[in-house]
């Protein structure tokens, strides 16, 4: 049986400006909508045959849209859905919405201005312990420079897989200004990954660099210290790809950033570690069949 190539993060929707915020000046290409049926051609010519769609704004009528799609396309293979994970009404909530595609949840925790004091919280805690004992994972989404304050919140939950976003989100327009920013984001890489329990998308890199220039020479060689970096903390076992399409399209088409990927995994990678990266370790991760 062939191993599952999977995209592990993307994105739809139907765009309304309330409802996507982030999506400011210089980002009109985001501004329409994005849906399966624009998704898959790209995904076809990159021999992927599966997402995971992640939400994209607070809110549980995100989760219900994209169950919507998922339970109408075979090639959306799981969603990864917000909640209110503070609810005291939590578990009663997710079983409302079934758990046929539903693999995760994410909060937006690079949006909170204490990320330390969110992941604390009693509450929030409560919430993802039960999603992990329920065997459903916990996306991370942080910036680089939020990476501390979620170090022993990641530690404290490791019944399950939690899995960090972008690589933590590097901040690429710094590196090489005397190295402390590639140097203090490797550093809280290598901590998360000596967690067992989590695992690391290759994802959202193009747009961490400064897209609204142009990307250059420069920046896809930080794309690549930044994947060497993941490779040596986490393993070929832990690191799954993912576009972070639409958004990438700010930076690059769907083809570079894949082919960008391809091509670092083609000189570092066996054959079999390949198909980890590809699908395999997003299946089991996110419990897909």
């Amino acid at each position: 049986m062939k191993p599952p190539r999977i995209d592990a993060h993307q994105h739809f929707w139907f765009y309304q400006p309330q409802a996507y915020p982030w999506i400011g000046a210089g980002m009109e290409l985001l501004a329409c909508d994005r849906t399966p049926g624009q998704l898959q051609p790209l995904l076809d010519a990159e021999g992927l045959g599966q997402s995971i769609a992640v939400q994209a704004r607070a809110g549980r009528e995100e989760t219900g849209f994209l169950l919507e799609l998922a339970r109408g396309n075979r090639r959306i293979a799981g969603v990864v859905g917000w909640e209110d994970l503070a609810s005291p009404h939590l578990a009663a909530n997710v079983e409302r919405w079934g758990r046929d595609k539903l693999v995760g949840f994410r909060h937006q925790l690079q949006d909170e201005a204490d990320v330390g004091g969110c992941v604390d919280a009693p509450a929030f805690n409560a919430g993802v312990a039960w999603l992990q004992r329920q065997g459903m994972v916990y996306d991370v989404l942080v910036y680089a420079r939020q990476m501390a304050e979620v170090q022993a919140f990641c530690a404290r939950h490791d019944r399950h897989w939690l899995v960090l976003d972008h690589l933590g989100k590097p901040a690429l327009t710094e590196f090489g200004r005397g190295d402390t920013a590639f140097e203090g984001w490797q550093r809280q890489l290598r901590a998360l990954a000596a967690l067992p329990h989590v695992a690391c998308k290759l994802s959202g890199l193009v747009t961490e660099a400064d897209w609204q220039r142009g990307l250059r020479q420069k920046d896809f060689d930080n794309i690549s210290l930044c994947l060497d970096t993941a490779l040596e903390a986490f393993g070929p076992q832990r690191l799954m790809f993912g576009s972070d399409w639409p958004v990438c399209l700010l930076a690059a088409s769907y083809a570079k950033v894949a082919g960008v990927v391809r091509e670092w995994a083609a000189t570092r990678l066996s054959a079999a570690e390949q198909e980890l990266l590809w699908g395999a370790t997003a299946a089991r991760c996110y419990g897909l069949a």
